[in-house]
């Protein structure tokens, strides 16, 4: 049975977390397909890009990766007292180099002068994406997201590329995240 994603991930039992994601209907995440010969290599090049990126953004420390022809694994250090020092402008540069953010964040980054009410806002919009950097889950889907995206639209398909949510329970086969 499928537990929530709070009793999986647990910083206070342990920081480091093992995870994998499967692509479904035999998709190929990279390697060469040998029914039809055609090569999907290039696919391990985005997601180690995608990688460097979100572990230069999240405070989330990549240990180790490997990627194989239909999944990937990961093994990770959360490391959520790390956002805690950073100030409201570096969450907001971090968050909006992989989003364009909201139009009151882009205001306040253009310098734009804000009200007191705006600027509230946009601490309350800090803080909410201090957490998402903090974020297992945010991290996971801040990676799948993107790949998936740029994946079937190779392949000029429609549906999911990943295998299910991407928290199920480990004993289903699908993809899992697991204290290591």
């Amino acid at each position: 049975m499928p537990k929530a994603r709070a009793e999986l991930v647990s910083v206070s039992d342990t920081p480091f977390y093992h995870v994998i994601s499967r692509c479904v209907r035999r998709t190929f995440l990279c390697g060469q397909d040998r029914a039809t010969g055609r090569c999907y290599e290039h696919r391990r090049g985005w997601i180690e890009e995608r990688i460097r990126l979100l572990a230069s953004v999240f405070a989330v420390d990549v240990a180790a990766y490997a990627v194989m022809s239909n999944h990937y694994h990961l093994v990770v250090k959360l490391s959520p007292d790390e956002v805690e020092p950073w100030s409201m402008d570096e969450v907001l540069a971090r968050w909006c180099s992989l989003y364009k953010g909201p139009p009151l964040v882009q205001r306040y980054h253009r310098g734009d002068e804000l009200c007191a009410a705006e600027l509230r806002r946009a601490e309350e919009y800090a803080e909410t994406f201090r957490q998402r950097l903090a974020d297992l889950s945010w991290f996971m889907k801040c990676l799948n997201e993107p790949i998936a995206r740029q994946a079937i639209r190779e392949d000029e398909c429609t549906g999911h590329f990943y295998d299910g949510h991407p928290w199920p329970s480990p004993l289903r086969g699908q993809p899992s995240a697991v204290p290591i």
